[in-house]
């Protein structure tokens, strides 16, 4: 949206896309329903721009012509526009960044995160300049996500993170030593003079941080962390330069006056110290994070004209031939098209084995390549490889709020205010009621220190910002916050059939025996169709493989369309095909019809072997082809059953194949002949009775119930539109990360409840204790830090977190 902004009392022009206009009609329409909106003056629109161009009163909210343009038939399309955003201290700062985001016409929606120190909004047509401009104005500083790294190149003064908590703890340690030598009677007491020359650097140099944000915070009529602070250790530092200068250090008595100097210097000291054990501890809630990112190559050789040559990533095109040699980590997403190795995918699947590759396979983009040379074909690069897309899934849930946040961002938009005014109340009650000024103001700046935001800000982000990256790291991709909260309170997981609880592709499951030995049934059967591409002939190739049959040589090979396909094996001619082909050929298949017909009651699909060898025709066999259970199904549907989760299977398919697999893998309910619209349907009724349900599914046809779970888990060996509608994406097919996904839910949930209690228990214990006198501004200071650190600490344990194996090993 192009905005310009006039004086109060005039109309704003507005400026937005607008989607789904045809012809001339359509202009007319958009126009009548935007002029009708109240307080709109002017109405515009231009269907060669598909345009429209607003004039209306400040008061006319965006959503209005928004909701007047929808209602009229047409969309107003609107995109998310990631910021970083600097200067935030506490969850005071995020409300208001948050506040001031939401007020610029054309913003729909506005979360800010304060551990990752980054801003998704969402809007329609808003110029990003427009959006850092409102956030400059708040007292803070922005930039596009990308811009980040420059910002703080050019901010960076060399120097190391912790060198201002060394500076000030080194000018405070003389202050606070005589207070340490205190009870061994020992006096270290510094001249009056001295103390205010170690102290005042500290106030007003390495403090300044804290007058330029508090200062910016009372410009945007807002509180934060910093305020307190800057008010606190001023009044501490202020009072402590009156005494000196009305009393020359000296008491009525002729001994030294104390003065409060320490106070002040030590509390700023364990402030600085607090923001920098917190930063680093941000830092390593993101170590997923980066150790995805650093599986991105640099740089590529590309085979062109027949010859190589190593250029830039961002040259290699989609079709180009890319060479990998051994060692080297896979630059883009291709196909194998020449060689065999394997990649060791363990970074982006979580899979510890390496993975085989052969002509053919696919390859992921930073796997790393094991041992044999190969050509890849790529089909996808830059942002559209799945590394870029699982990096983008983590950053977005990161980036986004928790429900439970929302709680957390009501209590910190009053929470500074509300400090102030017990701060003020304390002072003048100590001082009316005891006549003790001093301790007066100091127990006020021990309110104002103590009460630090800071832990309720941190609480829930650090907590998913964990949980999320160390779930990347074993294959599991949680796209949102809600996703992450929502699992762990999962009643039901619906699981679809075929590729989710089985490998999704035929495989030989049984070979009956007739005339001949089953041996030879499969070595025939390989022989008859080694030269079809049918999916039944590749499961046929496959069995072989495992049971070593040798390949016999075939002749005369042809397919007989809708029945099967025959050749010339050893001076014989062998069919393998349906039961209407036996008909045709006039072979008896009574010795194994009970058989088949089991096998047929079963779901699975049954071709039979007929051989004709001087004239007569004999059956051979038949073989058996079934969607194989995944070995991990069966201890998957168990280790939920453990977390007190209920399982239902949802298939297509027909009732004796559902009914098999059901009973392989433990499943007693499940309903079968399910048509993919029904699978919503289905899922809808067993979320009645406010129950919980997530959907497991891998295949465009399940995109439409995991929409309509309270939690949709995809298989990322499925379809791209399964795993966009997703709130959690499995990076490998095992079933056993399903429960792994939950495990890891409820675990974060329960950090985000032990530090949400945490940060208000340590609030509403602690302000009372300042008030009261118990704390001096020191403690208070130690223990405003110390709630922070154990706060991001604590979430930190995630990191610990391993899914239980396959075998069932304990996490």
């Amino acid at each position: 949206m192009e905005l310009a902004v006039k004086p109060a009392a005039e109309p704003l022009d507005l400026s937005f896309k607008i989607e789904g206009m045809t012809c001339a009609s359509c202009v007319a329409r958009v126009e009548r329903a935007l002029k009708a909106v109240p307080g709109v003056e002017e109405a515009s629109v231009n269907l060669a721009t598909e345009k429209a161009t607003v004039r209306a009163r400040p008061e006319v909210g965006f959503d209005a012509l928004s909701a007047a343009v929808e209602k009229a038939g047409y969309d107003v399309p609107g995109e998310t526009v990631t910021l970083a955003i600097s200067g935030m201290t506490c969850a005071s700062c995020v409300a208001r960044v948050e506040k001031v985001l939401k007020r610029v016409p054309g913003v729909t929606d506005a979360s800010v995160n304060l551990a990752t120190e980054k801003a998704q909004v969402s809007a329609v047509g808003v110029p990003i300049e427009t959006l850092i401009a409102a956030v400059e104005r708040a007292g803070y500083e922005a930039a596009a996500a990308g811009d980040v790294a420059a910002v703080q190149a050019e901010k960076g003064s060399g120097l190391p993170s912790w060198w201002p908590v060394a500076a000030a703890a080194l000018l405070s340690l003389p202050l606070v030593a005589p207070m340490l030598a205190m009870p061994f009677g020992m006096d270290l007491s510094l001249p009056g003079w001295l103390q205010l020359a170690l102290a005042t650097p500290v106030q007003f140099w390495l403090g300044a941080r804290f007058y330029r944000a508090g200062w910016k915070a009372v410009l945007a009529r807002s509180g934060n962390m910093d305020l307190l602070v800057a008010l606190g250790t001023s009044a501490a530092y202020a009072l402590s330069v009156y005494l000196l200068l009305r009393h020359g250090g000296h008491s009525d008595h002729g001994g030294m006056q104390h003065l409060y100097f320490e106070s002040s210097a030590v509390v700023i000291t364990l402030v600085l110290l607090g923001k920098w054990l917190e930063a680093r501890a941000k830092h390593q809630t993101v170590a997923a994070l980066r150790a995805l990112e650093s599986l991105r190559a640099t740089t590529a050789i590309v085979r062109r004209d027949g010859r190589d040559a190593e250029v830039p990533l961002a040259m290699v095109r989609v079709g180009d031939t890319v060479v990998v040699r051994p060692g080297d980590r896979v630059p883009v997403d291709g196909e194998v098209i020449e060689g065999s190795s394997h990649l060791d995918e363990s970074l982006l699947t979580g899979e510890s084995l390496p993975v085989t590759k052969n002509p053919g396979d696919a390859v992921t983009g930073g796997a790393v390549n094991a041992e044999g040379m190969l050509l890849l074909q790529a089909t996808a690069v830059g942002g559209d490889t799945m590394l870029s897309q699982i990096i983008k899934l983590v950053e977005d849930a990161q980036a986004v709020k928790a429900p439970i946040q929302r709680l957390v961002d009501r209590v910190s938009a009053v929470f500074v205010p509300v400090v102030l005014a017990i701060s003020v109340i304390t002072f003048f009650a100590w001082g009316l009621f005891s006549g003790d000024w001093q301790m007066a103001l100091l127990n006020a700046v021990a309110v104002q220190v103590i009460a630090c935001p800071c832990a309720l800000g941190l609480a829930t982000p650090t907590s998913i910002m964990a949980g999320t990256g160390v779930a990347a790291r074993y294959g599991i991709l949680i796209k949102d916050a809600e996703a992450l909260e929502t699992a762990h309170a999962l009643d039901v997981v619906a699981f679809d059939k075929t590729g989710t609880l089985t490998e999704g592709k035929p495989a030989v499951v049984a070979i009956e025996a007739g005339a001949r030995a089953a041996q030879e049934v499969l070595e025939l059967a390989r022989a008859v169709q080694q030269y079809s591409a049918h999916p039944l002939a590749r499961a046929v190739e496959a069995e072989a493989a495992k049971s070593h049959a040798p390949l016999r040589a075939a002749s005369a090979a042809q397919a007989l369309a809708g029945r099967g396909v025959s050749a010339d094996v050893d001076g014989a001619t062998v069919y393998l095909g349906n039961r209407r082909l036996m008909a045709e050929l006039g072979c008896a298949t009574a010795s194994l019809e009970e058989a088949a017909r089991a096998h047929e009651a079963a779901g699975r699909t049954v071709s039979w072997l007929a051989l004709r060898r001087d004239g007569a025709l004999h059956l051979a066999g038949l073989l058996a082809f079934g969607d194989t259970v995944k070995p991990s199904a069966l201890a998957a549907v168990a280790r939920l059953r453990d977390m007190g989760v209920a399982t239902v299977m949802l298939t297509g398919d027909n009732p004796g194949s559902a009914r098999s697999v059901a009973a392989a893998v433990g499943i007693d309910d499940f309903h079968a002949e399910v048509l993919p619209a029904d699978k919503a349907r289905v899922v809808g009724a067993l979320k009645e009775g406010d129950r919980k349900v997530a959907m497991v599914g891998d295949g465009i046809n399940d995109a439409p119930a995991l929409a309509a779970a309270d939690v949709g888990i995809a298989m990322a060996t499925g379809t791209d539109v399964a795993m966009h509608t997703a709130g959690i994406t499995l990076m490998r097919g095992e079933p056993l990360l399903v429960a792994a996904a939950i495990d890891i839910s409820k675990k974060t949930y329960r950090k985000i409840r032990q530090n949400l209690g945490w940060a208000f228990i340590y609030n509403i214990v602690g302000i009372p204790l300042a008030a009261l006198g118990y704390l001096n501004p020191v403690i208070a200071g130690a223990a405003m830090a110390l709630s922070s650190v154990s706060v991001v600490s604590n979430a930190l344990l995630l990191r610990r977190w391993k899914p239980a194996n396959i075998e069932g090993g304990e996490q």
